[in-house]
C-alpha cells in the first residue's frame, strides 16, 4: 500500500504524539532522539536563530517542521514529506509562516546523527534535499565530533574541533566554532 500526504495528515489527526515522515509512499515513524543529539540540534538552532531573527533573514525550524518536497515522479500523489533536524528558509522564499506543512525545500537542512542512526541514510537524505534545491546540507556526528558540510556537485567538507562553520552562500558574516555545538560539562 502506498500512502499520500493526505493519509499522513489523517494519521497525525488520530495520533498527534507521533512524529512521521512520508518517504516514497511509506510512512516512517520517527523515534525520539537521544538527549545529546537533540541538545546539539537545539544549540545549533539557537545560534542560527539569534543571527537570523535579529537580521530578519528568514526562518529557522526544528525537527517537527514538515516540508512537502517537489515531485520526484509524474504521479502527483507520490510526494515526500520530510523533516530535517534543523532547517533555514530565506525570508524572500517564505514571507509569511504557515499553519501547515510548507511546499518547498529549505535553503539549509541539518541532520544530527543520533545514537541509533546509520550514516548512509542521513547522507542520502541530505543528497536528496540538495538535488531538490537546498543550497547546503550539514551532517553533525556527535560520535566523531565532526560537522560535514555538503553542497551539490562538490566534495563534502569535514570540520572538527578548532574549525569554524561558516555559510557564506546563505548567511554571510555568520560563523560558529564547531566546539560550541557540543554540550558542555558542568562541575
Amino acid at each position: 500500500m502506498s500512502f499520500t500526504i493526505t493519509d499522513l495528515e489523517q494519521l497525525q489527526t488520530e495520533h498527534p504524539e507521533w512524529q512521521m515522515e512520508l518517504v516514497e509512499g511509506n510512512i516512517i515513524l520517527m523515534g525520539p532522539s537521544d538527549y545529546e543529539s537533540e541538545e546539539i540540534a537545539t544549540r545549533l538552532s539557537t545560534f542560527l536563530n539569534i543571527w537570523v531573527m535579529s537580521r530578519k533573514l528568514g526562518r529557522v525550524t526544528g525537527s517537527s517542521a514538515g516540508f512537502i518536497l517537489p515531485q520526484i515522479e509524474e504521479d502527483s500523489e507520490k510526494r515526500d514529506l520530510r523533516a530535517p533536524d534543523v532547517s533555514f528558509v530565506r525570508a524572500d522564499r517564505l514571507k509569511k509562516t504557515k499553519r501547515d506543512f510548507v511546499e518547498l525545500v529549505p535553503d539549509l537542512m541539518v541532520e544530527v546523527k543520533s545514537k541509533t542512526d546509520k550514516i548512509q541514510p542521513l547522507e542520502e537524505k541530505i543528497q536528496l534535499f540538495l538535488k531538490l534545491g537546498s543550497t547546503v546540507g550539514i551532517l553533525i556526528d556527535p560520535d566523531k565530533l565532526t560537522v560535514t558540510v555538503y553542497r551539490l556537485n562538490q566534495a563534502p567538507v569535514v570540520l572538527q574541533n578548532g574549525d569554524t562553520l561558516t555559510l557564506l552562500d546563505l548567511l554571510p558574516g555568520w560563523e560558529l566554532a564547531v566546539s560550541e555545538l557540543w554540550p558542555p560539562e558542568f562541575d
